[in-house]
């Protein structure tokens, strides 16, 4: 068993425990009748100035023929086929067509995260920009329900070449919708394997407040619907993710990861008629992209569903620590890392701080971790790219 990073600004640590409590405790009780949405899908990359994004959220199957794919073909299990030709990839390129009933309990045991790691030779080859790596910090458990601590935290199911992959997501405020929010943060390599052999991965499902009581991994199986997805399960139909990420411009990995852009946006849309997911979840967190230095913040916690052992994915974690720098190369900005024993799954789960107003914001996203091991977290910097990827979507598709 690693030891366990003694505690430090406990007091500062206290107070962000306190606000994680009562920035979510706003969160509706969720509704008995709460069902799976119903919507189409599309999506884009970062972009210098803004993401080039179409001009509406319909016409699917019209984007799907002019890649020579069929979309009932499609729905009936052509999305299968990974093929370079079949492999949509660029910003414009995304669609994610609603298939009934596709996500299946034993699919959703079955996911994996497409975690991303990095070998310490790497992580420690920083050119004298890495502060020291730091202890490990013992995850904890959320308490529960979720619906009350942690409404806006849930886990995000998506299919890749390997099979069904699961990742963590946060509901986030919309600043031009405001309390009608529909967008969720998470990181770039959960929505897309990025490289220039990559592209967008499919099926790609939120569900907010996954497993609201706690139950088990056992007791889950033979849970009701409204135990496991108290609110409903929401489709992507847009999906914004940096252009760093999805060319792999600052890759520092034969697979292509340009981690410290390892971040993605998602816009939900429920059924028509219904509400927003904010409005129907009752909460959402705010985005700092002011990129606060490490130095300058006491705390930050993390949030997310672990799934690789010693976890098994059916709880909701977090690590509380405070940050230091890691840098994986020059050319790029530094990330965040804190001491946390979270492992695969976690992935892409918000990490929040006390702003100078005394509210929790989400500041960054779990990218990476060690290889082999798992005694920290990475993140990235949340700057003005990332604030553009974001701005274009709330512009583009917030109101949708």
């Amino acid at each position: 068993m690693r030891s366990i990073r003694p505690v430090l600004a406990a007091a500062s640590l206290a107070v962000v425990m306190a606000l994680t409590a009562t920035a979510c405790e706003s969160g509706g009780d969720p509704k008995a009748d709460a069902k799976p949405t119903n919507s189409a899908s599309k999506d884009a990359g970062s972009g210098s100035d803004e993401a080039q994004l179409p001009d509406d959220l319909d016409g699917i199957a019209d984007r799907l023929k002019e890649r020579g794919i069929d979309v009932d073909k499609w729905k009936n299990g052509e999305w299968k086929n990974w093929d370079k030709d079949k492999w949509l990839r660029e910003a414009k390129d995304f669609a994610n067509p609603v298939i009934e009933g596709l996500w299946s309990d034993e699919r959703k045991k079955s996911a994996k995260d497409p975690h991303q790691t990095v070998s310490s030779k790497a992580a420690s080859s920083s050119e004298g920009v890495s502060d020291p790596e730091p202890r490990p910090v013992r995850a904890e458990q959320e308490r529960r329900p979720y619906w009350k601590y942690a409404a806006s935290v849930g886990k995000i199911f998506f299919d890749t070449p390997e099979g069904a992959a699961v990742c963590s997501g946060t509901l986030v405020k919309d600043p031009r919708n405001p309390g009608k929010s529909n967008l969720v943060w998470t990181s770039g390599h959960c929505v897309h394997k990025g490289g220039p052999k990559g592209g967008w991965y499919r099926n790609i499902v939120f569900t907010p407040a996954y497993n609201h009581k706690g139950l088990s991994a056992r007791a889950l199986e033979s849970a009701g619907p409204q135990d496991k997805a108290p609110y409903g399960e929401f489709w992507a139909d847009w999906i914004s993710t940096s252009n760093e990420w999805i060319d792999g411009t600052t890759a520092t990995d034969p697979e292509g990861g340009s981690y410290e852009y390892d971040y993605a946006v998602l816009h939900v849309k429920p059924e028509k008629g219904t509400k927003s997911l904010e409005e129907t979840v009752g909460t959402a967190l705010p985005i700092d992209f002011s990129s606060p230095s490490p130095k300058s913040v006491d705390a930050m916690g993390a949030w997310g569903y672990p799934q690789a052992p010693p976890f098994d994915g059916a709880l909701m974690h977090k690590c509380i620590d405070r940050p230091n720098r890691l840098s994986l190369t020059s050319s790029a900005p530094t990330m965040y890392r804190i001491g946390c024993t979270m492992t695969a799954g976690s992935s892409g789960g918000g990490w929040f701080r006390q702003t100078s107003g005394g509210k929790l914001a989400l500041v960054s996203n779990t990218s990476i971790g060690p290889a082999g091991s798992a005694g920290w977290l990475a993140g990235p910097q949340l700057g003005d790219g990332a604030k553009r990827v974001f701005d274009t979507m709330s512009k583009k598709y917030g109101s949708q």
